[in-house]
């Protein structure tokens, strides 16, 4: 990998919109337009982050509550989780640190929560679960048109021990990605999933790891995820959903979790705010199945709105792997516990102890405020 690094220590966190241009100072050029850009213009790279800051939290005050009363303990498919806040699957994290998803997992691990693994990862399944031991790890899917693949792999992922498949269904075509455009990027290194299963067709009619991806599945359908079911024996979470119908037709099909996600602004640049379409989806859901949220969550404040709005658990993405680059491992549980940090101080002042406390919190537009507070 070219300049990734090995860092390895804990990280002293201002806030996690710093950790960008720390990053920027020595990682490759490259890998770091390949990890921070959007699509097209950027316009919901960046309007996810401002989206957030059209719903406010009403302060409430004298609720009997002290700091040690703050618990950020949850679950997920029955899985006990220290915070409600998880990993977003991120491919080739080699890019960012040597040692890769590794310590992507063992950071995870150490915060108390879910680490989610790429199909498109620098090391293989087997290799995150070594290392993640009794600690839940999810996988990430792309479904692919070669079935003896979608086969291998997620019967690898499952006899591993992954918790979950993440069908992730949006990115059927990528997005237009400028800064890869201008800094010619490809990616370095091995996606070791791929080669594990060229490794498995030994003395069969080969696939190489380049043509997988090129066998990639476009015309997904919402069957699709009955058959990523039967195949793995594991609970589906459909992420990429964007749109309530799209949420409505996935729980009908079978889709255990639902994930609202644009792809952190990466893929379709005319569409909205992941967080302005989560109050929709979470109606249309009415708690039939869990709702993970993510793009652009860069403060525990986001993370609070999120879960104010529908969400039962927040992922997070670009600014787990600024902090596996600064940090390995303690730099992974460095963003996690500085989120935590953030997320306590607006619980407290927010007037809420739990995360069950906030997803009962109403928050309101600067117009709702007007109309129901101060006429």
């Amino acid at each position: 990998m070219t300049q990734a690094s090995t860092q390895e220590k804990p990280l002293n966190i201002i806030n996690l919109y710093e950790l960008a241009d720390e990053v920027s100072k020595n990682m490759d050029k490259g890998a770091f337009g390949y990890i921070r850009g959007g699509a097209e213009d950027e316009l919901v790279l960046e309007n996810n982050r401002r989206s957030f800051n059209q719903k406010f939290i009403l302060p409430r005050v004298m609720q009997n509550i002290e700091t040690s009363d703050i618990d950020l303990s949850t679950q997920l498919f029955g899985i006990p989780l220290k915070t409600p806040i998880i990993q977003s699957p991120m491919a080739a994290q080699g890019l960012a640190h040597q040692d890769g998803e590794l310590a992507s997992a063992k950071g995870m691990a150490k915060a108390g929560s879910i680490f989610s693994l790429s199909t498109y990862s620098n090391k293989t399944i087997e290799e995150v679960a070594k290392v993640a031991g009794e600690n839940p790890f999810f996988f990430q899917f792309y479904l692919n048109k070669n079935t003896e693949f979608n086969a291998f792999i997620l019967n690898y992922a499952k006899q591993n021990g992954a918790k979950a498949i993440i069908l992730t269904v949006d990115s059927t075509v990528a997005g237009y990605r400028e800064d890869d455009v201008r800094n010619n990027f490809n990616y370095p290194g091995k996606f070791a999933n791929l080669e594990a299963f060229e490794k498995y067709q030994r003395g069969k009619q080969q696939l190489t790891p380049s043509e997988v991806l090129v066998e990639a599945k476009q015309a997904l359908v919402f069957s699709d995820i009955q058959y990523v079911k039967q195949l793995s024996g594991l609970p589906v979470i459909v992420k990429g959903i964007q749109s309530p119908v799209d949420a409505h037709h996935a729980i009908k099909a079978g889709a255990d979790a639902i994930w609202v996600s644009n792809h952190g602004g990466r893929q379709l640049d005319s569409g909205p705010a992941s967080f302005d379409m989560l109050p929709a989806i979470a109606k249309m859901v009415n708690k039939r199945v869990p709702i993970i949220f993510d793009s652009g969550v860069r403060r525990g404040s986001h993370v609070f709105k999120a879960l104010a709005s529908g969400a039962d658990i927040v992922a997070v993405g670009r600014p787990i792997l600024y902090g596996l680059h600064l940090g390995g491992a303690e730099g992974v549980n460095s963003v996690i516990e500085h989120l935590n940090k953030e997320l306590r101080i607006n619980m407290q002042l927010g007037g809420v102890k739990d995360i069950e406390q906030i997803q009962r919190t109403v928050l309101y537009t600067q117009t709702e405020l007007e109309t129901r507070f101060l006429q």
